[in-house]
């Protein structure tokens, strides 16, 4: 457009310009081309879309590929609404505050570079993280520390990279009241996994359970990318790297302890439960007791300050299936009571109980209960002992200890069991918390305010099943054997009649076997 415009005309631009941001941005913003330079700021339609989102939505979040300008976007709409609107206050947060300095520094150029009859407002105070209009407009970089913001109302929140920003649920806590005099909130990201505060947003926004607008953009909104474009972007990429940075892909972008795609075929197994039991409900059935198959009962107790729960899971031992669930918060005595009668409905099963803490109490009271068929090991160990041994050997105690050693051990062991699809899953529950199971600092665990008792008791269901069960049972195959050798070896003589030769011989060596048959007799029991 000409600069040789009448004062009529100019005002007639003023006016449209500040009741449409998009026609402001297209007409008269410039943004900085690595290869061009200064350019003016030509929108795609997916950006002038989201531009008309964010004046006709209160709150929105963008789950979005990378490169795709919504940064740039969002500084030009910043700068229409610091120009065209009086006493705005902006608070930029990002992951690093170098992000926030970088979005500032983005309006400050966009608002300079504007003809001097557009630029209604100009730079009054201009500081290198922050800068206010003359017509008492401001906006500033902030850090993500707890008092971000905390003083002040504002006009508008912008989280950039929100997916990313350590502790935003409890910074959202202290910059909400902020909002409340009828500020806005614009939070973009590229996802990172499942369980953080940008993901539970996009999910409750999805779902219509918030007051955000949610909008996703994958690398294809953009009209110069193609399947070509795709290929040749990703070749060197990792399956993480294409969900985090193009697929707008939540399960598959974070730095899960399961794979993301084992993850996703675990979804797909899931299904209802039969039954849903118990006093609370928390017990979930998927198959009855099959008197012809084999179970395992692992249990978590939880610790007892109210922000965990008590868990197990029913293994069946031949399907290697999740049968039954239970999920809850429950009195140490009546969790002990729920595990001796699901453990008698299961055939007298296996149970193994986790006895770290509180664990010893359940346990305590299960052996009150007389339950015929607990887990042992060996102290301070993961070794597994026979329970008839177990009653004379020192150091035997009752459960499995989950300590430094044995937690990496029985985490690998869950890993391996779901990647070679050797377990089936059958519950939503653990299904939500094998999302939320991470690498933290190298050590596996929930994400924060997140669980991990069905992961734990799921993680000893397969390490017990791969290593006590089956080194046990192969352990009385061989002794079968041998006994077998040992009781057969001496029946030739079994011809000797009184009289003959050999018959006092023979008849020792009967008392014998006899004798180390009853001796070893207990081989034969497992």
């Amino acid at each position: 457009m000409s600069y040789q415009l009448t004062k009529k005309e100019i005002i007639k631009e003023v006016v449209k310009s500040g009741k449409d941001p998009v026609y402001f941005i297209r007409s008269y913003c410039k943004i900085s081309h690595p290869l061009r330079g200064l350019i003016p700021f030509e929108t795609y339609s997916f950006q002038d879309d989201l531009l008309h989102e964010f004046n006709d939505h209160r709150f929105n979040v963008i789950l979005k590929a990378r490169q795709l300008g919504i940064s740039t976007v969002t500084a030009a709409y910043i700068a229409w609404l610091m120009i065209f609107h009086r006493d705005k206050n902006i608070l930029v947060v990002a992951t690093k505050f170098s992000t926030a300095s970088n979005l500032v520094k983005k309006v400050k150029q966009i608002i300079r570079h504007l003809p001097a009859w557009v630029r209604i407002s100009d730079v009054s105070i201009d500081n290198r993280t922050s800068f206010e209009l003359t017509n008492g407009s401001q906006i500033k970089a902030s850090s993500t520390s707890g008092d971000a913001g905390r003083s002040e109302a504002l006009s508008l929140l912008v989280i950039d990279e929100a997916a990313h920003v350590e502790g935003l649920a409890e910074l959202w806590t202290g910059l909400y009241p902020t909002l409340s005099t009828g500020g806005r909130c614009i939070a973009l990201s590229t996802p990172n996994g499942v369980g953080n505060w940008f993901h539970q947003i996009c999910s409750e926004a999805e779902h219509g359970t918030n007051d955000f607008y949610l909008t996703i953009l994958p690398w294809d909104v953009h009209p110069d990318r193609d399947q070509e474009w795709f290929d040749s972007e990703t070749r060197n990429m990792s399956r993480r790297q294409i969900a985090q940075e193009l697929e707008c892909n939540f399960n598959m972008s974070g730095e899960t302890v399961l794979h993301p795609e084992d993850i996703d075929w675990i979804a797909g197994m899931v299904c209802d439960p039969q039954y849903k039991t118990g006093f609370d409900r928390g017990l979930w059935i998927w198959e009855k007791y099959e008197p012809e198959h084999k179970y395992l009962l692992v249990a978590d107790v939880a610790r007892g300050d109210g922000k965990d729960y008590s868990a197990f899971h029913v293994i069946d031992l031949i399907t290697l299936t999740q049968v039954a669930e239970y999920q809850g918060k429950v009195d140490l005595d009546m969790f002990a009571d729920l595990l001796d009668n699901t453990g008698r409905e299961y055939g007298e099963c296996m149970l193994v109980v986790e006895n770290n803490n509180l664990g010893y109490a359940v346990l305590e009271k299960l052996q009150n209960l007389e339950y015929p068929n607990l887990y042992w090991s060996v102290k301070s160990t993961h070794e597994y002992i026979e329970p008839h041994i177990a009653e004379h050997k020192h150091g035997a105690i009752p459960g499995f200890t989950t300590s430094m050693k044995t937690r990496p051990l029985i985490v690998a062991k869950l890993e391996e069991f779901v990647r070679n699809k050797l377990i089936t899953v059958q519950s939503s529950r653990t299904l939500n918390e094998m999302k939320t199971f991470i690498w933290n600092h190298s050590k596996p665990e929930a994400m924060q305010s997140y669980n991990d008792d069905l992961i734990i008791s799921m993680a000893i269901a397969c390490w017990v099943r791969d290593t006590a069960l089956i080194t046990n049972q192969r352990g009385v195959e061989y002794n079968k054997a041998l006994l077998g050798s040992m009781v057969s070896s001496q029946t030739i003589l079994d011809t000797k009649v009184p009289g003959q030769r050999g018959f006092k011989a023979a008849s020792r060596n009967l008392n014998n076997q006899i004798k180390q048959q009853r001796e070893y007799n207990w081989l034969l029991k497992g």
